[in-house]
Formats: C-alpha cells, sequence, structure tokens
C-alpha cells in the first residue's frame, strides 16, 4: 500500500518515529441505512473508510477524495459528527502514528461501492445492527456519528487552573 509522497519525504528524516497526523473519516449510509466499510489492506481489519489528509487540503475535499480512492463514491459530507485523537498505532513496517481524526456523516452522490485501490481488500454495507468486527475506536467513532447529533462531539478535560 503506497503512502503519500509527502509522508515519504518525512518518514526519510524522521524514520519510525510517531508522527502526528491529520485523518478523515466518512461514515456513508446507503437508502436501506446500511453502513459503508472498508477492509483494510495494511491490517486486514474493517474499518470507517478514510485516510490522510495532504498538507494544506481542506478536510471535507480530502474526504471525499479518500472515499473516492477506496470505494470508487462519490460522497457529500453533511455534518462533522466528532473530533478524535486516534491511539498511537504501530505498522508492520515499524512507522507508528497518532490521528487527530476528523469524522463526518456523509450522504452518497453517486457511484456503486468497489475495492477501488490497493488500501482495500473489501468494500461492503452492513445493517448498523450486524457490523463486522471494529477495533474499539472506529467502533466508537461509527456510533458517534450514526447517533446523527447535532453538535460535534469531541472531548475536554476542563482546566484546574489557569491554562496559561
Amino acid at each position: 500500500m503506497a503512502i503519500p509522497s509527502f509522508l515519504a519525504e518525512l518518514r526519510s528524516v524522521v524514520g519510525t518515529r510517531p508522527l502526528w497526523l491529520s485523518g478523515v473519516g466518512a461514515v456513508v449510509r446507503d437508502e436501506q441505512g446500511r453502513v459503508l466499510l472498508n477492509r483494510r489492506s495494511d491490517s486486514g481489519r474493517w474499518a470507517i473508510v478514510g485516510g490522510i489528509l495532504d498538507p494544506g487540503e481542506q478536510p471535507a475535499d480530502g474526504l471525499v477524495r479518500e472515499v473516492f480512492e477506496e470505494t470508487g463514491l462519490v460522497v457529500e459530507p453533511v455534518a462533522l459528527a466528532a473530533v478524535t485523537v486516534s491511539p498511537l498505532i504501530s505498522y508492520p513496517n515499524g512507522d507508528q502514528s497518532q490521528y487527530l481524526d476528523l469524522t463526518f456523516r456523509c450522504r452518497r452522490v453517486s457511484g456503486e461501492a468497489r475495492v477501488n485501490d490497493d488500501e482495500s481488500l473489501e468494500v461492503a454495507w452492513f445493517a448498523p445492527t450486524e457490523l463486522p468486527e471494529l477495533d474499539d475506536y472506529a467502533r466508537y467513532r461509527l456510533e458517534v456519528a450514526l447517533a446523527g447529533k447535532a453538535e460535534t462531539v469531541f472531548a475536554f478535560t476542563p482546566p484546574t487552573g489557569d491554562p496559561a
């Protein structure tokens, strides 16, 4: 699975040390209320469709790009459901990353879901009550998006004193 050229260049300098990256995820539902997921080629696990933003890329634009690249679907972001921080991820090649993830609820505009690049092994629609095994972080983001709240969900630890 290829990584973005900016990330390959960055990795040539920092090696496998943890990187802080910006990520986007799409919770797309079809007319039957099913959710689109992909089984990732790097881990073999089912996940929310998404990826890494390019430098300077608007999050909604990057989301639309990632969904199309991975699934062949054109989507429209309709709401920012959650802003979260992923656990530290260690990839099979030793690279480590942690993501500031923006999870969007999206509607399908056109296209038929399919494996559209080498980042996915499978792409499929699932009823929310019949989801495949997901890691806890992906399940949380999916549940938040499916809850359909008007406001964006985020974590906040109130300060106990002067934050400066």
